[in-house]
C-alpha cells in the first residue's frame, strides 16, 4: 500500500501556521507503521466489507469465509513461533487486527477469538508439544475455535468458575463437567456454528484438591458432520444487539473425558499418578500469571476502539466542515457547522481525547511487546502491562461509544442513516465495554494497584519520615483547603483574566492538576481503608463497599492521566514548528476539558480559585476557535480513506449539494422571476407608511 500521507503541508487562516499531514500521520501510525499500512491496505478490500441488511445466519457466513481471506493474505501469523510460519512480532499482531475494526467488527473480534484467544491459549498456556501438534491447524483455519472461559454465573469473577475437571488416574484422563445450569459457559465465540475445538477454563481437582483454574484442550465436534461429540451439549445466542457475524453460542459438557496431556500444562501439571506441580507456588499468583497471558485481547480491543473514534470523527468533521444551516451571519449565506462554537465543543474535544487515546495505545503496545518478546518480562512489567490494558481499554471503548453517538447525533437525520457508519459502528462496539473485563470492574484492578503502590511507599519508612508525612499532608490540606491555594492564586493572576488563562495553558500546571487530584484520591481512600485488613471480613468488605466509586473515580483519573501524559511526550517527536504548536493546543485542550469535567472537584478541594475557574470555559472556547481551521488536518492525519470511511455525507457529496444550492439562489436573486420575500414586503410597506 502506498503511503496515505501527502508530503505538502496545508497552510490555514490561523495567522500563517501550516500542519504538516504527513509527518502527523507518521507520528499517529508509530512504531509498527509497516504493519498498520498492510492492515489498512488489507481491511479496505470490499470482500472484507460488511454489508448492511444481511441476516445473522448469512453475516456469520460471510464472517467465517473473511478469516480465510485474512489466511490467504498471511494476516494472522504474525505472533506465533517461526518455525511455525510465524514472526513472533506480538506488538505488530495486535497493530494489524485491530484495524480490521475499519472492514466489520465482526470480522475483527471472530479473528480476535480464532488467533488472539484459542491461538494465544495455546501459545502462551501450553507447551511446545502443544504448540507442535495444534497451531499449525489453528493458523490455517482447519481448526476453527472456541475461549471458553466465561459462564453464565460468573463473568468477570473468573476464579468462581464452576466448571471442573477431576483427574481419573486410572485413565489417565480429565473429566470435564459443568455440574449446574449456571456453569455453562455462555457468549462463546465460534460455539454455535464453527468452532471444533476449545480452550475451556475449569478447576483442576487431583487428589481430591482443587488446584485453582487452569486451560484444557477439548475436541467439541466432529470435523465432518459438525455435531457435537457424546457429552458436549450447546446452545445458539442467535441475534445480539451488534456482532452478528460472529456465532456466540453456549457450551455444557457432561462427563467429557480428554487426555492427561491435553492440559495447557505450562503453570500447572498433572502427572501419571495424579500428582500437582506447578512452577509457581503461590495459588494466587499462578492464577493471574496465567490470566496475564491473556491480555492481548484488552490491547487490542483499546486499540480498536481508538480505531473506530478516528473514522467517526473524520466522517463527522469532514461533513460538518461542509453542511451548513442558518444565516445569521448574512442574508445570504448559511452558516458552516464546524463555525459554531457549540459544533466545535461537541467534536473537538473528542478529538482531542482521541489523539490523546492513540498515543496512550502505542504506549501500552510497545509494553506489551516488551512483556512477550521476552525483552522486559519480570512480575512487575507484567503486573504494569495488565493495569496499564485495564485503565487504557475502560477508558477507550467508553469513549468510542461516546464519540459515535455524538457524532451520529452532531450529523443530524444524516447520521441516523446506516449507510453512514455510526449506528452500525455503535452496535458493534456496545459491548466492548464489558467483553473481555466489564470496564467498571477493570477501573477497580487498576484501583487496588494504585492502593498496594501507595501503601508500598510507606511500608518500611521509620516513624520519622510517617510523622513528617503527615504533617506535609496536614500542610496541604490547610493550604488548599482553608482557601491559601486560591488567594496565592489570585494574587499571581492580579484580577487578570489573560494571567489566569496563561496559568492554566502551562503544561507544568495541567500536569500538576491532574496529577494532584489522583494523588489526593488515591490518598483519601487509602486513609479510609486503613485498618481494614484487620476487620472480621464482613465488615472489611463493608468498609471496602463504602468506598468502591470513590477508588474507581480514582482509577478514571489516573488513566485520564496516564493519556495526557503520553499526549504530552509524543509532543518531543513532532518536528514542523507549525504541527507542534498546532497538537500542543490539541493537547492543552485535552488537558483543560479534563479539568473543566471535574471542576466541581477542584472547587470543593481548594485546588484552584474562582478566577481561574471562570476562566477555563471561555480560555476552552478561544483555543477551540484557534484549533477550528485545522479541524480537516487533523482527521486527515488518521489516514483513513473511503475504502475505510464508505460514509457518502464524508465524500464531498454535501459541498456539492450547498454548492448547487447555492447557484440556484444567485440565480434567482440576479433574475426577475425571484418572489419577493413577504417580510420585506411588509418592511417596505411600514417604510413607505411613514413616509
Amino acid at each position: 500500500m502506498t503511503d496515505v500521507f501527502t508530503a505538502t503541508t496545508i497552510p490555514s487562516n490561523d495567522a500563517g501556521t501550516t500542519v504538516d499531514v504527513a509527518e502527523l500521520g507518521r507520528a499517529l501510525l508509530g512504531r509498527w507503521a509497516d504493519v498498520r499500512l498492510q492492515a489498512r491496505a488489507l481491511a479496505g478490500l470490499p470482500d472484507l466489507h460488511k454489508v448492511e441488511g444481511l441476516t445473522h445466519t448469512e453475516h456469520r457466513k460471510r464472517a467465517f469465509g473473511q478469516l480465510g481471506l485474512l489466511v490467504e493474505h498471511n494476516a494472522v501469523h504474525r505472533a506465533f513461533p517461526q518455525r511455525l510460519g510465524g514472526n513472533n512480532d506480538h506488538g505488530g499482531n495486535v497493530a494489524g487486527f485491530e484495524e480490521l475494526v475499519t472492514a466489520d467488527p465482526s470480522v475483527q473480534i471472530k479473528a480476535g477469538v480464532q488467533w488472539g484467544l484459542f491461538g494465544s491459549a495455546v501459545l502462551h498456556l501450553g507447551t511446545r508439544e502443544h504448540q507442535d501438534k495444534w497451531l499449525p491447524g489453528i493458523m490455517s483455519l482447519a481448526i476453527p475455535g472456541c475461549f471458553a472461559m466465561t459462564e453464565i454465573g460468573h463473568g468477570s469473577d473468573v476464579a468462581s468458575i464452576a466448571t471442573t475437571a477431576t483427574y481419573d488416574p486410572g485413565t489417565e484422563e480429565f473429566v470435564i463437567n459443568t455440574p449446574f445450569r449456571a456453569a455453562w459457559k455462555e457468549f462463546i465465540g465460534n460455539a454455535a456454528v464453527d468452532g471444533l475445538a476449545a480452550v475451556v477454563f475449569a478447576q483442576l481437582v487431583t487428589r481430591g484438591v482443587n488446584h485453582g483454574v487452569h486451560a484444557f484442550y477439548v475436541e467439541l465436534r466432529d470435523p465432518s458432520t459438525k455435531e457435537f461429540l457424546p457429552g458436549i451439549g450447546g446452545l445458539d445466542d442467535n441475534i445480539k444487539g451488534g456482532l452478528n457475524g460472529i456465532d456466540n453460542g453456549r457450551l455444557h459438557f457432561t462427563n467429557v473425558r480428554i487426555p492427561r496431556t491435553n492440559l495447557l500444562n505450562r503453570y500447572g501439571d498433572v502427572a501419571a499418578d495424579g500428582t500437582y506441580s506447578s512452577p509457581i507456588a503461590s495459588p494466587g499468583r499462578r492464577f493471574f500469571t496465567m490470566l496475564g497471558t491473556l491480555v492481548q485481547g484488552r490491547v487490542s480491543l483499546d486499540g480498536a476502539a481508538v480505531a473506530a473514534s478516528k473514522v467517526a470523527l473524520t466522517i463527522a468533521i469532514r461533513y460538518a466542515a461542509e453542511r451548513r444551516q442558518f444565516n445569521a451571519a448574512s442574508d445570504t449565506e448559511e452558516v458552516v457547522l464546524l463555525d459554531y462554537q457549540r459544533h466545535q465543543r461537541r467534536l473537538l474535544p473528542r478529538l482531542a481525547t482521541t489523539y490523546a487515546a492513540a498515543f496512550a495505545h502505542e504506549k501500552l503496545l510497545a509494553k506489551f511487546d516488551d512483556v512477550f518478546s521476552g525483552a522486559n518480562d519480570s512480575d512487575e512489567d507484567r503486573q504494569d502491562l495488565e493495569t496499564l490494558a485495564a485503565a487504557l481499554k475502560s477508558l477507550s471503548t467508553w469513549h468510542a461509544l461516546e464519540t459515535l453517538q455524538e457524532c451520529r447525533e452532531a450529523c443530524g437525520g444524516a447520521g441516523f442513516m446506516v449507510e453512514n457508519r455510526f449506528t452500525s459502528l455503535r452496535a458493534d462496539l456496545d459491548v466492548y465495554a464489558t467483553f473481555e473485563g466489564d470496564n467498571t470492574v477493570l477501573l477497580q484492578l487498576v484501583a487496588k494497584r494504585l492502593l498496594a503502590d501507595y501503601s508500598k511507599e510507606f511500608r518500611n519508612l521509620d516513624f520519622g519520615v510517617l510523622a513528617r508525612f503527615a504533617v506535609g499532608q496536614a500542610a496541604d490540606l490547610a493550604f488548599n483547603k482553608t482557601g491559601l491555594r486560591q488567594v496565592s492564586q489570585f494574587v499571581a493572576d492580579t484580577g487578570s483574566a489573560q494571567k489566569s488563562a496563561k496559568a492554566l495553558k502551562d503544561q507544568d500546571t495541567q500536569h500538576q492538576m491532574l496529577a494532584g487530584r489522583v494523588q489526593t484520591m488515591v490518598a483519601d481512600v487509602a486513609g479510609a481503608l486503613k485498618g481494614a485488613a484487620k476487620l472480621p471480613q464482613d465488615k472489611a468488605a463493608e468498609i471496602f463497599n463504602e468506598h468502591q466509586n470513590e477508588l474507581i473515580e480514582a482509577a478514571r483519573a489516573h488513566a485520564e492521566l496516564l493519556q495526557w501524559e503520553s499526549f504530552t511526550e509524543a509532543l518531543g517527536g513532532i518536528a514542523d514548528e507549525g504541527t507542534l504548536k498546532v497538537l500542543t493546543r490539541l493537547r492543552d485542550l485535552f488537558g483543560l476539558t479534563l479539568i473543566e469535567k471535574h471542576l466541581d472537584w477542584y472547587l470543593m478541594n481548594g485546588r484552584i480559585s474562582m478566577q481561574r475557574a471562570r476562566t477555563l470555559a471561555p480560555y476552552i472556547n478561544r483555543v477551540l476557535a484557534k484549533l477550528r481551521p485545522h479541524a480537516l488536518e487533523l482527521v486527515d492525519a488518521f489516514g483513513y480513506g473511503p475504502e475505510h470511511l464508505r460514509a457518502p455525507i464524508a465524500t464531498g457529496i454535501e459541498r456539492e449539494r450547498q454548492e448547487e444550492a447555492r447557484e440556484y439562489y444567485r440565480a434567482m436573486r440576479a433574475s426577475s422571476d425571484a418572489p419577493i420575500d413577504e417580510k420585506v414586503l411588509l418592511l417596505r410597506t411600514k417604510v413607505h407608511g411613514r413616509k
